[in-house]
């Protein structure tokens, strides 16, 4: 079969399994507050020591409208909004200090939005002091933030660096005019090298450049050109990924549609062209949709096998519990994900009022552990095995069948105690694992839920 047939055949709505179960197939019915405290303290106590823990902290704040923008966001001018939030994000983390027994251990530390440096330098370092504050520092800390080109300032740059920050992340999505205007994302190259040279100055150690295909308006020849002035710029890791169109969840993306975005042929070639061009640059493929540079620690921990994947997506630093702060956060407990509401309002009410200001969540069964795991190692490492019969059951054994049609495909290969996703399948990983995906299965959607593969 060639590789159009295969794009055609599979380019289906599929999640992105940053989680197991998605956030679609959450029960809600095993869930409730208390239950969520419960599986937190648990996860603490059982990794703290080893293996600390991760926290991301959402920071929805933004000047304008990215259309593009799946995230959750709070369109605001007004920066009288950043003091408050910093308060209840510092109260929402001191909920989740009570429910331990001793000084966590920080091992991971995000920045996602919104947009982090819509906030001051000053109010950012108040909010890293006060989640600093009984807590301690795990030998293998690694803290990242997202940066707007067109407002991260050396100020920002320089007080996040003492504080032990050493990576950013840069939204560069295309240089295209044409395509910046559709999306609301207005910035030119020399923004981007700006922030890239003045950050490598101050001594971080990875900057990665986030690019979409798929955009509205989007040319091969345009996004050729944009990836030729990211090799010259020459970004530690890049993640290269596919415009998700969700108009029925982002009414934003409703400024264009479908007719505006390019078809499914294009696509591919924006894909295809893209893809080779960084890899004749130098960048590895790491994982779905990453690209990295030997000396960058996601290209190493793929070659280590240490490759993990969560809701922040791919990290090198496994934790096994995540913290989620702020409005829409989802926290990882491993045996349980719990999601924060989603507007800024009541989330300052309920943590003002001491409650962890999560609305909904999943506790995951016997059968959600074992799939998660082998989706986990699929994602992460393009392969997973059964030999171990903790790791066996009824679900598995049943995606194992529907991914006999992957087989035939030449996606995967499936042995005795294993199944191995081959050079061809790495394109269309979000495919193989759906079909380990029983939750799935067993309640097929009426409406789309997710953005289309490929």
């Amino acid at each position: 079969m060639s590789i159009k047939e295969l794009l055609d055949k599979y380019h289906v709505a599929a999640p992105r399994y940053t989680s197991y179960p998605t956030v679609p197939y959450w029960d809600a019915s095993s869930f409730d507050q208390e239950k969520w405290k419960g599986a937190v303290t648990a996860s603490f106590q059982a990794s703290n020591a080893a293996d600390g823990i991760s926290i991301y902290i959402h920071l929805p704040f933004c000047e304008s409208l990215c259309t593009y923008c799946g995230c959750n966001t709070r369109i605001t001018k007004n920066h009288k909004v950043e003091e408050p939030y910093i308060a209840a994000v510092l109260q929402e983390w001191s909920l989740y200090r009570e429910l331990f027994d001793e000084n966590p251990r920080i091992k991971e530390l995000h920045l996602g939005g919104g947009t982090p440096t819509f906030f001051s330098p000053e109010n950012l370092e108040t909010l890293i002091r006060g989640i600093f504050k009984k807590a301690d520092l795990h030998p293998q800390a690694a803290f990242s933030f997202e940066a707007h080109p067109g407002n991260t300032s050396t100020a920002h740059l320089d007080v996040l660096h003492q504080l032990g920050f050493k990576r950013l992340s840069l939204g560069v999505q295309d240089f295209d005019p044409v395509v910046q205007f559709m999306i609301n994302r207005i910035q030119s190259p020399q923004e981007v090298e700006r922030v890239t040279l003045q950050a490598r100055e101050r001594g971080y150690l990875s900057v990665n450049y986030d690019l979409i295909y798929g955009l509205p308006h989007q040319r091969l020849e345009g996004l050729m050109d944009t990836v030729n002035t990211v090799l010259r710029l020459k970004p530690d890791r890049i993640a290269f990924y596919s415009y998700a169109h969700v108009p029925w969840v982002k009414p934003g993306q409703r400024r264009y549609s479908q007719q505006d975005l390019p078809s499914a042929e294009l696509k591919q070639q924006l894909y295809e062209a893209g893809r080779r061009m960084l890899k004749n640059g130098g960048y590895s493929e790491v994982g779905m949709d990453h690209f990295a540079l030997e000396h960058d620690a996601l290209f190493e921990a793929e070659k280590q096998g240490k490759l993990h994947r969560n809701f922040m997506g791919y990290t090198e630093q496994y934790s096994r519990l995540m913290i989620g702060l702020g409005v829409s956060s989802i926290s990882d407990s491993w045996t349980g994900f719990a999601q924060n509401v989603k507007k800024v309002e009541d989330y300052v009410e309920m943590t003002a009022s001491g409650q962890i200001p999560v609305v909904k969540g999943h506790l995951l069964s016997a059968t959600d552990l074992v799939l998660r795991q082998h989706i986990l190692n699929l994602m992460c490492h393009g392969k997973t095995s059964w030999s171990d019969p903790g790791l066996q059951n009824e679900a598995l054994f049943a995606g194992i069948q529907r991914m006999k049609e992957l087989q035939q495909d030449g996606l995967v290969e499936i042995r005795e105690n294993e199944i191995q996703v081959t050079v061809s399948g790495k394109r269309f990983l979000r495919n193989i694992c759906m079909a380990l995906d029983a939750r799935l299965w067993e309640n097929q959607p009426q409406t789309q839920l997710f953005s289309l593969a490929g």
